[in-house]
């Protein structure tokens, strides 16, 4: 096996370690051979599965609980280095970045030295509401530049419901009607709050990484049940470097949010290609204010 090995060029080994890309697979290679280290330490795309959860009683609270535990946690992050303080003020059972192989990928990815892409999975999303409907994805450079969030209250296949109406209800003169102000109104607070939180949590926890990996040119962070998505791309890791740079400690200092402008687009009921029909559809689109909010068509893709 080893005289078949030593056949192959380190450029085609090298193909191959890349399309692996997964950290626990690339970890197990190393120890291969010393010529497999040193390739593996080269590779460029590299995925970090977190293979564990906040365990025990989060999943169990409510939502209005989960944005006061959300809360604390964002906050605390931003006084205490995320990645190793945090866990031991949480206890062990409540981590926010759960080990990855008994490592935080900050200590995995220190063996990495040439990484460009890098992406984060988490076993599931921060809020978990039944039979609810909610994505997000969210771009971030030193700060928030935007941020999406897809929610309905339901999602039926409305080709089996065949008493109901085939096309979307439109809105009165295309107003949101005076019962959306109500509980629906204040649900949709609740989602917002809970993803801008959670994204500005990923944001915080990749920092200690960004300023280790200075050759990263595409980050990102999702979970695996398709929730929630946090990205940057190259110009906005530039951003981010050239304001950490500026900041004596920029991992210990709180970073600023800047003023936001939200806007909201409702339908009690919307039908989707291929006989989809989402109820309470809401789209929220979240964006710095002195930037327009016309950018939709670009994070959605």
């Amino acid at each position: 096996m080893a005289e078949l090995m030593d056949r192959l060029s380190d450029s085609l080994l090298l193909e191959i370690l890349e399309r692996v890309a997964d950290v626990n697979s690339l970890g197990r290679l190393k120890a291969v051979s010393k010529r497999m280290q040193q390739l593996v330490q080269q590779v460029s795309v590299v995925v970090v599965k977190v293979d564990s959860v906040v365990a025990g009683e989060e999943s169990s609270l409510s939502a209005r609980e989960r944005i006061l535990t959300h809360f604390v946690q964002f906050v605390v992050g931003r006084i205490v280095r995320p990645l190793h303080a945090l866990q031991h003020l949480l206890g062990r059972e409540k981590r926010i970045v759960a080990e990855v192989s008994r490592h935080t990928p900050l200590e995995v990815l220190r063996n990495f030295r040439a990484v460009q892409s890098l992406r984060i999975v988490l076993p599931r999303g921060d809020v978990i509401e039944n039979g609810v409907l909610l994505r997000w994805k969210a771009e971030f450079g030193s700060s928030l530049e935007s941020c999406v969030m897809l929610g309905a209250d339901s999602v039926i296949n409305a080709g089996i419901q065949k008493s109901e109406h085939t096309k979307s209800v439109p809105l009165d003169n295309g107003r949101i009607p005076e019962s959306f102000y109500g509980g629906d109104m204040k649900l949709r607070v609740i989602w917002t709050i809970s993803c801008f939180f959670a994204a500005s949590q990923r944001h915080t926890l990749l920092q200690e990484i960004l300023l280790d990996h200075p050759t990263l040119e595409h980050v990102m962070v999702l979970d695996a049940d398709g929730q929630g998505t946090m990205c940057m791309d190259r110009d906005q890791l530039l951003d981010f470097q050239a304001k950490a740079a500026g900041v004596v400690s920029p991992i210990l200092s709180r970073g600023q949010v800047p003023l936001l402008n939200i806007k909201l687009w409702y339908a009690p009921v919307l039908d989707l290609p291929g006989g989809i029909r989402l109820k309470g559809a809401s789209l929220i689109a979240i964006r710095p204010s002195n930037q327009p909010v016309g950018f939709l068509s670009q994070v959605m893709m």
